[in-house]
C-alpha cells in the first residue's frame, strides 16, 4: 500500500518540487498533534537531527493553561524546552495538505538526551520494551467514534456551542442510504488516510444522528497508537475543509448515545497469535486468561486513563452500549471486555471501557501493564458472564466520576511499578486540575434549575 517514505524519498520530492512542508509533530498529553511547520528544505538539510519545544506542551491542560502541581516543569523552573526528535520511520504524506508530509518526535530531555517518561509515546514504549522482554509482540486496534455537525467550529464556537445540530437526522447505524449524504467527508478521509500509510479498513456510521465509525486494520501497538493519532487529527481537518465541524467528545448530549474508542488486543509471536490454543474453551490459551483477568482486576486502576475526563464519566450509562462494570462476556457489548473471534485464530479480547476521548498511548499502555501483571501473577480468569451484563449486580462497577479514578490511578501499586511514580503522579495531578477547572465552573443545568427556584 502506499504511504510511509524513506528519508532518501523524502529528500527526492523536495528536491523535485513535490514537497515544500514538513510537520514536525509531538503527541501531548491529550493525544493531540503538536509542533512545527518547516520548510521542507531546511528540514532535509539540518531539522530531520532534532528541533526544540517548550516543556510546557506536557504540563498543560485543553485549553493550554499552565497548571501548578507538575514536578516535571513549573514557572518557577523558567518552561526549558524538550528536544523533538524526529521518527525518520514515520515520516508519511498528508495528501489533504498540498505539498505537505508528517514526521512524528519522541520527546527528550534537553540535557541528557533521555526519553521524558511521561510522554505518551514512551510511556507506551515502556510497556512494548516488557513484553518484548517476555518475548511477546502487542497486536492492537482502536476503533474511532465520533460525531459530524451541520455547522462549521467557527459557527459552533460563536454560538456559545449551544446550536449542535447533528449532520444527519436519525439514528444511522450501518445505514448505507444516510452515510452516502455525508461522503464528502468519509470518502476523502478514508483514501487520504490510506494513501499516508494508515491501513483504513472501513467507515459506517454508528448508534446515533450523526454519528460516525472510523476502523484501522490491527497492528503492533506503537503504529496502532500512531495510526489512531493521525486519523483523529485527519477527521477534525478534512471535516474543516468541507465547513463541517467533526467532535470527539464523549458525550456531547444527555439524550444520545456517547462516543468510545473500544481497544482490540492480542499478543504474538512473530506470526504466531499466541491467544489462541485448539480445543481449549472458547480457543483461549491460558496466556490470554491470565492477560484477560489482569485486565479486569486492575480496570478500576487505570480507567483514568481510558476516561481523562469529567465529560468521559457521563457515558457510562446503561442501555447505551458503553460498558458500566468491569467483566468479561462472549461477544457480549453490554460487557466490560468482550471476547472476539471465539474458537478461531483470530480471538482476542476488546475493551469497551474507553472514549473517544482517550490518548491511544497512553490508553494502551495501561492496558499492557495490566495484561502483563495478569501473566507475571498467572491471575484465574472468572468464568464469562452472560446475560444483560447491566444488571449483574455482584460485577465490579468501573469508576463513576473522575474523582474517583483519580483516586484509584493515584494508589495504584500495579501502575506504579509498571510506569513508575514520576509518570503515575504527573497523571495524577492533571486528573486533579481537570477536576479543580470543573468545580469552579457553573452551569447551564445549575442555572436553568436553580434561577428562579432556589
Amino acid at each position: 500500500m502506499p504511504g510511509l517514505l524513506s528519508f532518501k524519498d523524502l529528500k527526492k520530492q523536495v528536491s523535485d518540487g513535490q514537497v515544500d512542508t514538513v510537520l514536525v509533530c509531538a503527541v501531548d498529553m491529550q493525544g493531540r498533534l503538536m509542533g512545527k511547520r518547516f520548510h521542507a528544505a531546511n528540514f532535509v538539510e539540518h531539522s530531520h537531527k532534532e528541533t526544540h519545544c517548550c516543556n510546557y506542551l506536557l504540563a498543560t491542560d485543553l485549553e493550554m493553561a499552565t497548571p501548578d502541581g507538575y514536578a516535571s516543569t513549573s514557572w518557577q523552573s523558567g518552561y526549558g524546552d524538550y528536544v523533538m526528535w524526529p521518527d525518520l520511520e514515520t515520516i508519511r504524506p498528508v495528501p489533504w495538505l498540498e505539498g505537505t508530509v508528517m514526521v512524528l518526535c519522541d520527546l527528550l530531555d534537553h540535557r541528557t538526551h533521555d526519553l521524558v517518561p511521561q510522554s505518551p509515546r514512551a510511556v507506551l514504549k515502556m510497556q512494548i520494551k516488557r513484553l518484548e522482554a517476555m518475548g511477546f509482540t502487542a497486536m492492537m486496534a482502536t476503533e474511532l467514534e465520533f460525531f459530524l455537525f451541520e455547522k462549521s467550529l467557527k459557527e459552533i464556537r460563536r454560538s456559545g456551542f449551544r446550536d449542535l445540530t447533528p449532520i444527519s437526522g436519525y439514528n444511522e447505524d450501518y445505514h448505507i442510504f444516510q452515510t452516502t449524504k455525508e461522503e464528502m467527508i468519509m470518502r476523502p478521509l478514508r483514501n487520504h488516510l490510506y494513501a499516508a500509510g494508515v491501513p483504513v479498513e472501513n467507515s459506517k456510521g454508528e448508534a446515533e444522528a450523526g454519528q460516525e465509525e472510523l476502523n484501522i486494520r490491527y497492528a503492533e501497538a506503537l503504529d496502532c497508537a500512531d495510526h489512531h493519532t493521525i486519523a483523529k487529527h485527519a477527521v477534525k481537518e478534512i471535516a474543516w475543509q468541507h465547513g463541517h465541524a467533526a467532535s470527539f467528545l464523549p458525550k456531547w448530549s444527555a439524550d444520545m448515545v456517547g462516543s468510545s474508542s473500544h481497544v482490540h488486543q492480542s499478543l504474538w509471536d512473530g506470526t504466531t497469535p499466541l491467544f489462541y490454543e485448539k480445543g481449549a474453551a472458547h480457543g483461549m490459551s491460558d496466556l490470554m486468561c491470565h492477560y484477560m483477568a489482569g485486565l479486569i482486576a486492575y480496570a478500576p486502576d487505570y480507567t483514568y486513563f481510558l476516561a481523562p475526563y469529567v465529560n468521559s464519566y457521563k457515558r457510562f450509562a446503561k442501555g447505551t452500549f458503553a460498558p458500566t462494570k468491569t467483566v468479561w462476556s462472549v461477544d457480549n457489548r453490554t460487557a466490560g471486555f468482550r471476547l472476539c473471534g471465539e474458537g478461531t485464530k483470530g480471538v482476542r479480547v476488546e475493551c469497551r471501557i474507553g472514549g473517544s476521548d482517550l490518548n491511544p498511548y497512553l490508553a494502551q499502555a495501561a492496558l499492557l501493564a495490566a495484561g502483563i501483571k495478569g501473566i507475571e501473577d498467572k491471575l484465574a480468569l472468572a468464568d464469562a458472564t452472560k446475560g444483560d451484563v447491566y444488571e449483574d449486580a455482584k460485577a465490579t462497577e468501573i469508576p463513576q466520576n473522575l474523582r474517583t479514578a483519580t483516586e484509584t490511578l493515584r494508589g495504584s501499586t500495579m501502575l506504579r511499578e509498571a510506569m513508575g511514580d514520576d509518570v503515575v503522579d504527573h497523571y495524577a495531578r492533571a486528573a486533579e486540575w481537570e477536576q479543580e477547572e470543573f468545580d469552579k465552573a457553573v452551569t447551564d443545568w445549575e442555572i436553568a434549575r436553580g434561577f428562579e427556584r432556589a
